[in-house]
């Protein structure tokens, strides 16, 4: 239904989608900027950093696009209107997933797409199958990482009740942080994103394999490839924690 709405309107949703794309696409044209007066950045250059811009923001796409309406979850219990939804033979996760679904963020994704397309020739990799197979991966289990971090910070507002800005830090702040080097960083900083919220499994780590660098935690090359099992792990806990928030449910009381 949102989808046949936004379209009934193409001019409209072309502009929101153009903006969409140039608004995430400053943060590219920042680090462009930056590199103009730098050769490196933390022991990176521009296609490296472009690799690690492109995987987080291609994935942060892909996860928004799907689950980014879960933010909405907190105003929804406050009014009520969550109570309308536990009414409808459909599941209340699909539901709230689909509410004011927004096609414009296509525009996001298609330009990570893009940086990422150009990084990968720029790159001094010598490309096998597996480094090949290993790129489109880091996408997809970063959106199911960025989803499942979604599913949480939605079932902690069935407590909370406003902490969509929470929610954001993790998922827009730790896109942010992506798409630098991790050699940036303190190594604190590093260690949190790994073991505490492994953001790092969207592109840092397999990142770090497929350019041949060291890892600063000095982990086993081995960690790059657990992305999948780091996804599944979070999806499951994701899930059972917003099925335990949905149960303790209690309407808005007002």
């Amino acid at each position: 239904m949102w989808v046949r709405s936004t379209l009934a309107y193409r001019t409209s949703f072309v502009m929101t989608a153009v903006g969409n794309f140039a608004a995430s696409g400053l943060d590219f044209v920042a680090i462009m900027l930056m590199f103009s007066q730098i050769d490196t950045l933390g022991g990176f250059a521009l296609p490296e950093v472009a690799l690690l811009y492109g995987t987080s923001s291609s994935s942060l796409g892909l996860a928004d696009l799907l689950l980014g309406s879960m933010s909405r979850l907190g105003q929804r219990i406050r009014d009520g209107t969550l109570d309308t939804l536990l009414l409808r033979p459909v599941p209340v996760f699909a539901q709230v997933a689909a509410d004011r679904f927004a096609l414009r963020r296509l525009g996001r994704i298609t330009q990570g797409v893009l940086v990422l397309g150009w990084s990968l020739p720029q790159l001094d990799v010598a490309w096998t199958a597996g480094r090949i197979l290993l790129v489109p991966l880091m996408v997809l289990c970063g959106a199911a990482i960025y989803g499942a971090v979604y599913t949480a910070g939605a079932a902690f507002q069935f407590w909370a009740q406003d902490a969509a800005e929470v929610q954001n830090s993790f998922t827009y702040g730790g896109n942010a942080m992506l798409q630098y080097p991790p050699t940036v960083f303190s190594k604190e900083l590093v260690r949190g994103v790994t073991f505490v919220i492994p953001l790092a499994f969207v592109n840092w780590l397999p990142a770090l394999w497929l350019l041949g660098r060291p890892d600063p935690l000095g982990l086993p090359g081995w960690v790059a490839f657990l992305g999948p099992a780091v996804a599944g792990v979070m999806g499951a806990g994701a899930g059972l924690a917003w099925r335990y928030g949905l149960r303790a449910y209690r309407s808005t009381g007002s």
